[in-house]
């Protein structure tokens, strides 16, 4: 293969994933999960001169990006493609890629997922679908956004999981895809609206999971889906 066909090759794979980041950022907007500017989402691309990371950039409507407004850094936040500025919360994006072998991640400021994470410390098992996030959906304490600070935090409530709650702000979730990682970020929004839902009730206490319980979900779940 000669330099311009590797070269090419890069372009395109960059513009592929680009199209897929705006069509999942426009798709948080869409559902609901966030409003106006808010949230972000980023996935990382593989090139031969080095690893990218795509994200959504600072303060735009994503109904207005194109392929033109590229935005990639390196693993260690070095703007290479784009004149506009990254997100604020790239800080929470580089520290899951560097932790985890995400392929992309989804920061939305959904509002049910927002509202339980100023009532609890762990979203209670409502529901088995927890066990695809890894377990009980823990809550990130709350720190200034797109700082150091809040990126540790949010590490430290990913733990063995795939998704978190942080504490006054919103959701983040990541998988091995765009799509993997939305799911799991309209999972959890769910799960949250089912508990505010079932707990508001006068008088009635919802019925909760037991740890056991999930386990067995858990192990259901590695065979669940299409044979590949």
């Amino acid at each position: 293969m000669t330099g311009w066909q590797r070269e090419k090759q890069r372009h395109d794979a960059i513009g592929e994933a680009w199209a897929d980041l705006v069509a999942t950022a426009r798709r948080t907007a869409a559902d609901g999960l966030v409003v106006g500017t808010s949230g972000n989402v980023s996935i990382r691309v593989p090139t031969e001169a080095g690893e990218l990371v795509l994200v959504t950039p600072s303060g735009v409507p994503y109904d207005r990006l194109g392929p033109q407004d590229v935005v990639a850094v390196d693993p260690d936040g070095r703007q290479l493609l784009g004149d506009l500025v990254p997100t604020s919360e790239l800080p929470m994006h580089l520290a899951i890629y560097r932790a985890t072998d995400a392929a992309a991640v989804v920061h939305t400021h959904a509002v049910h997922a927002t509202a339980v994470s100023t009532l609890v410390t762990e979203l209670p098992l409502i529901h088995y679908m927890a066990a695809a996030l890894g377990g009980p959906v823990r809550v990130a304490p709350y720190a200034l956004y797109g700082t150091d600070e809040l990126a540790a935090n949010m590490l430290a409530a990913l733990a063995d999981r795939r998704g978190c709650l942080l504490q006054n702000h919103g959701t983040v979730t990541y998988g091995a895809s765009l799509d993997e990682a939305y799911d799991r970020t309209a999972q959890l929004e769910w799960m949250c609206r089912l508990w505010l839902t079932a707990s508001s009730l006068p008088g009635r206490e919802p019925s909760l999971l037991s740890p056991a319980q999930l386990d067995e979900v858990r192990d259901r779940l590695r065979s669940y889906g299409q044979a590949r």
